[in-house]
C-alpha cells in the first residue's frame, strides 16, 4: 500500500495503519542522521532525502526540475523499501552495508541495486540505516554523482580536413 501526498507530512500521515509506526521510525532515523546539505523532500512523487537546488542548482540529470536524489523510502505492496544511491555508486560502502546487515537483522538481505526491501517490519535494522546515512556527506555525494552517475557530455570529433 503506497502512501501518497504532496508534502513530506502528507506522506507520513497517509500511510496504511500497519505501516505507520515502522515507516515513521525509519524516516525519523534517516532525518536524525542526515549530514548537513541533505533534506527530506518530495522526490519523484515519494519521500526522498535529497540535495536541494539551493546547493545543487542543476538538479537530477534525468529530470532537472527534481532535486538531486540520494535516498528514499516507500511503502510498497509487500514491503517498506529503502533506497540509497550511495550503496549503488560506492562499492566499498556497499560491501560495508552487506557485511554489517546480518549483525543487525535476522532477515535475509533482500536487495536490488539501490533498494533494500523490508518485508518483516519488525526486522528493519534502524541503527544500521542510521549509521549508513552518516557515511557520505553531501559534498561526497555530489562528487560521486558527477564522477560516476551523471552522463558525460558527448564528445564531438572535429572533422578532419582532407
Amino acid at each position: 500500500m503506497k502512501a501518497t501526498g504532496k508534502t513530506v507530512k502528507d506522506i507520513l500521515i497517509n500511510l496504511p495503519e500497519d505501516r505507520a509506526e515502522p515507516f515513521n521510525k525509519l524516516h525519523n532515523v534517516i532525518v536524525k542522521n542526515l549530514p548537513k546539505g541533505f533534506e527530506a523532500a518530495i522526490s519523484y512523487g515519494g519521500l526522498g532525502y535529497v540535495i536541494p537546488h539551493t546547493l545543487y542548482p542543476a538538479g537530477y540529470h534525468c529530470k532537472p526540475i527534481e532535486p538531486l536524489p540520494f535516498a528514499g523510502i516507500a511503502s510498497q505492496k509487500d514491503s517498506i523499501n529503502f533506497y540509497h544511491m550511495g550503496i549503488y555508486s560506492d562499492p566499498l560502502l556497499l560491501k560495508w552495508f552487506v557485511t554489517e546487515y546480518p549483525k543487525h537483522s535476522k532477515q535475509k538481505l533482500d536487495m536490488g541495486k539501490t533498494c533494500v526491501r523490508f518485508k518483516k517490519l519488525d526486522e528493519i535494522p534502524f541503527k544500521l540505516i542510521g549509521e549508513l546515512m552518516k557515511k557520505m556527506s553531501a559534498k561526497e555525494w555530489i562528487e560521486k554523482y558527477e564522477a560516476t552517475l551523471k552522463p558525460k557530455p558527448r564528445q564531438v570529433k572535429a572533422k578532419s580536413k582532407k
